[in-house]
């Protein structure tokens, strides 16, 4: 990377010498407040071309740094703040003491290296010697440097711009190609901005650049504010093009009962003996036998549980057992479910469309039924794409889906739980590890990392991350996103609203990032209690309820003389 020519370099501070690690430095400043932490400095130095390297023979190059750590070394004596009445700089003129600024300041500066527009970031495992100048990278340099994609480009998703700058003179463009296909983790405590984020990836995901086919698993029924990008002049193509949102309410879901596997049924079934386990298994194989490529319904299951249920007496002769019975009133009580059927179902066409974002809501759906949802819809989405790709299936058959897909999910926890079984957790450790081949990407969007299965979590190689509070939360991403960096994972506390960590594949390197403002309404806002309960008291309201609770009007009394009514 060739050194900038442009005027306005800032140099912050000179050399020192090595830090404790062999790729950090240490350099000394007067003035902290240009480099905050986490603030990116670098120096230069010249040397002879790589084989790697792609620059210029006797080059002036580049290698940036991001400060982790800010020492105070040298300061006026303690005693003169003792005293809240004692200008402490007034009292060091008058004994004579007249350095300007008083403070010096040690900074440890961690190497990024040098950045190669072919291969990304290179540590030279060079360090700078002593006295060499120290400078603030510029913002145009940080922009070329820190994307991998430019803003605004095809492939890019602008998700905010760096927070140490001012809000956009750093934007941050995200590599949608890396982020979609090598898995994404949204990690954040409650309230801290984490589906606002996700909003703010989906608008990107869907503007004309993109044109991506997305699907949300929304437990919450948060998203459907996204319908606003349906005529926005922000996601209007030249050509004509623009998003579509389609939204599948609870009643809508419907899952083909021959799609479940026998662990799906055992997860929507109540508590059963192992000999009833054994018997459904045996049924549930008997039935995928007779209908190979058929579908079947829950009373052919039912039919295949009353056969395979025998047992021996003493004299050898097979008689019925006494597990059929139990089983099959089980079995009924699926059936009576909304969203388990004998046909209809949900094809991978009806879910997946370039340029169309799909928000499956399972907010009035029980847990256990919308863990079996998540996991049926993977798995055929999984199918598809493998079976697609390796041309098994046709462009008639309702398993074709002949392009990219990403599948983003909310509240993951409650699908690829840490310390409990999970047919779905299975499910998406496959994804994760083999879906990147068939152009198969999922999102992952948890307040609870710690309750996040660790091998799930693993397996994304962008992360997310926003302000975590809890300890256990904290501990867990130590372990499992290595990529954001210690020094970055410490300032999780003191993250407020909208500031997000941003790691792994979709950047060159760990960024501090403000994010942007949505163009569509959040969907996820916190309820104002105190606003609502002070409505309930508003005239209007009063009035409302006394109608609503007053009995009809008496019937008047006729008048009448005698016994004759005078009406």
């Amino acid at each position: 990377m060739n050194r900038s020519q442009a005027p306005s370099r800032h140099i912050v501070g000179i050399v020192k010498g090595p830090g404790d690690s062999s790729s950090e430095y240490i350099f000394i400043t007067a003035d902290a407040q240009p480099v905050r932490m986490g603030e990116f400095v670098y120096y230069e130095l010249s040397r002879s071309p790589s084989a790697t390297s792609n620059s210029d023979d006797g080059a002036v190059h580049q290698v940036l740094g991001k400060i982790t750590s800010c020492r105070l070394i040298e300061h006026l004596p303690d005693r003169m703040f003792a005293d809240h009445e004692l200008n402490p700089g007034a009292v060091a003129a008058l004994i004579g003491f007249t350095c300007e600024p008083a403070e010096l300041y040690e900074m440890t500066v961690e190497i990024v290296g040098e950045f190669d527009p072919v291969f990304g970031f290179n540590n030279l495992r060079r360090l700078p010697v002593p006295g060499v100048k120290v400078y603030l990278a510029e913002d145009e340099l940080l922009q070329r440097v820190l994307n991998r994609k430019k803003p605004g480009a095809p492939g890019a998703a602008h998700i905010g711009s760096l927070l140490l700058r001012e809000e956009g003179a750093v934007p941050i463009a995200l590599d949608v190609k890396e982020l979609v296909s090598t898995h994404l983790a949204i990690l954040a405590g409650t309230g801290s901005g984490k589906s606002y984020t996700a909003g703010v990836l989906v608008e990107e995901l869907l503007s004309p650049k993109n044109r991506a086919a997305v699907l949300i698993l929304d437990p919450h029924g948060e998203y459907d504010t996204l319908t606003q990008m349906r005529g926005h002049p922000a996601f209007q193509g030249e050509d004509g093009y623009q998003p579509q949102v389609k939204i599948i309410r609870p009643e809508n879901i419907k899952i083909r009962v021959s799609a479940l596997e026998f662990y799906d049924i055992l997860t929507l079934l109540p508590q059963m003996s192992d000999r009833q386990q054994a018997i459904l298994k045996k049924a549930h194989d008997e039935v995928r036998r007779c209908y190979p490529k058929g579908h079947w319904s829950i009373q052919d299951l039912i039919r295949a549980v009353y056969d395979v249920d025998r047992v021996e007496d003493e004299a050898g002769n097979v008689k019925p057992g006494s597990s059929a019975d139990a089983l099959a009133w089980k079995l009924e009580k699926m059936e009576r479910s909304d969203y388990f059927h004998a046909s209809e179902h949900l094809p991978p066409q009806e879910l997946f469309t370039p340029g169309q974002v799909t928000i499956l809501q399972m907010n009035e759906i029980p847990l256990e039924e919308q863990q079996v949802i998540a996991t049926a819809i993977l798995r055929q989405t999984n199918h598809a794409r493998i079976n697609t790709q390796k041309g098994r299936v046709s462009e008639r058959d309702e398993q074709y889906l002949p392009y990219p897909v990403f599948i983003l999910i909310e509240e993951a926890h409650r699908f690829a739980p840490a310390h409990e079984p999970s047919q779905c957790k299975r499910v998406l450790r496959t994804i994760l590890s083999e879906g990147r081949k068939f152009g198969l990407g999922v999102g992952l969007i948890t307040q609870r990392p710690g309750k996040l299965d660790s091998d799930v979590l693993s397996q994304c190689m962008s992360q997310f991350i926003l302000r975590i509070v809890n300890p256990v939360d904290q501990e867990s991403l130590k372990h499992g996103v290595e990529a954001a960096g210690r020094d970055l994972l410490r300032e999780l506390p003191a993250l407020s609203k909208g500031q997000v960590i941003i790691a792994g594949a979709c950047v060159n390197t760990p960024v501090l990032c403000r994010v942007r403002q949505r163009l569509t309404t959040h969907g996820g806002d916190t309820l104002d209690a105190p606003a609502l309960w002070q409505e309930y008291f508003a005239p209007r309201k009063q009035l409302e309820r006394m109608i609503a609770t007053a009995g009809p009007a008496p019937r008047p009394q006729p008048q009448t003389m005698g016994r004759l009514s005078l009406e």
